[in-house]
């Protein structure tokens, strides 16, 4: 069984390069979404652990010295744990949810008044 990595098969079943924009632009895309994601994924970890540092810390330190607040700590464990797992996964399904929202907004009536300047 042979492999062809990155190539096509022409008419004659011989191998040939995807040397076209299309396939330049599409190859990109996937690997500028790989590696955003595991950015994402990176800071959601990050996030993670900052939020637990300042819980140990909250709940260990005395009660009047200068501290991050509840909602500030929860948010950091929530949005880090959901970025750490979910990644572009979950940036994409959220931005899938405001496509959505938008296309259903714009499909009313748009009225477009014209201004003469006579």
């Amino acid at each position: 069984m042979e492999i062809f990595e990155a190539s096509l098969l022409d008419w004659t079943g011989a191998p040939t390069a995807a040397w076209d924009l299309t396939s330049f632009l599409e190859n990109a895309k996937g690997q500028i979404q790989a590696w955003g994601g595991a950015l994402l994924m990176l800071l959601g970890a990050a996030g993670l652990i900052w939020g637990a540092v300042l819980l140990l810390k909250k709940l260990m330190s005395p009660q009047n010295s200068q501290q991050s607040g509840w909602g500030t700590i929860a948010m950091l464990i929530l949005v880090g744990g959901a970025l750490g797992t979910g990644g572009w996964n979950l940036i994409s399904a959220v931005g899938s949810g405001g496509q959505t929202t938008i296309e259903e907004l714009g499909g009313g009536t748009v009225i477009v008044q014209t201004v003469d300047q006579g």
